[in-house]
């Protein structure tokens, strides 16, 4: 792939514009079709993208494959904590009414958190699948 510059230079332009679409669909998620998976897949497919384009050593350089594993956990506690959260606030797990002063606050910021540790889950398990099975075939 080193002597395909079009092909090169289209992917460079095109990864801004992938990461914006992936912060469109998590931030517009609870609005409409979207969310924190739609946004992770994307985010890990345009990582992916630049690997397959400048080769896996270059994505690793960007995405280190040790700051994937330490993601994965990363958006779990944060969907674990959000509802721990609001336990310790006085509601049901994952009531998000309690994270705030009004109940109508408390349920934006409770989704945006959860969604949040979605998108971070989704993209860094399948970035760790996709470095699993380029690992594989060396």
């Amino acid at each position: 792939m080193r002597l395909d510059a079009i092909l090169r230079v289209v992917v460079k332009l095109m990864l801004p514009f992938m990461l914006l679409f992936s912060l469109y669909v998590q931030f517009h998620g609870e609005l409409g079709p979207g969310g924190g998976f739609q946004a992770g897949v994307i985010a890990a497919g345009m990582v992916i993208l630049y690997a397959l384009i400048f080769g896996v050593r270059e994505a690793k350089r960007l995405v280190p494959q040790a700051l994937v594993e330490r993601l994965v956990p990363l958006g779990v506690l944060i969907y674990l904590g959000t509802g721990l959260v609001a336990m310790l606030l006085g509601g049901n797990y994952l009531d998000y009414s309690t994270l705030a002063h009004d109940s109508r606050h408390g349920q934006e910021y409770g989704i945006m958190a959860v969604e949040l540790g979605v998108l971070i889950t989704v993209s860094s398990s399948m970035l760790a699948i996709f470095y699993a099975f380029v690992e594989r075939g060396r």
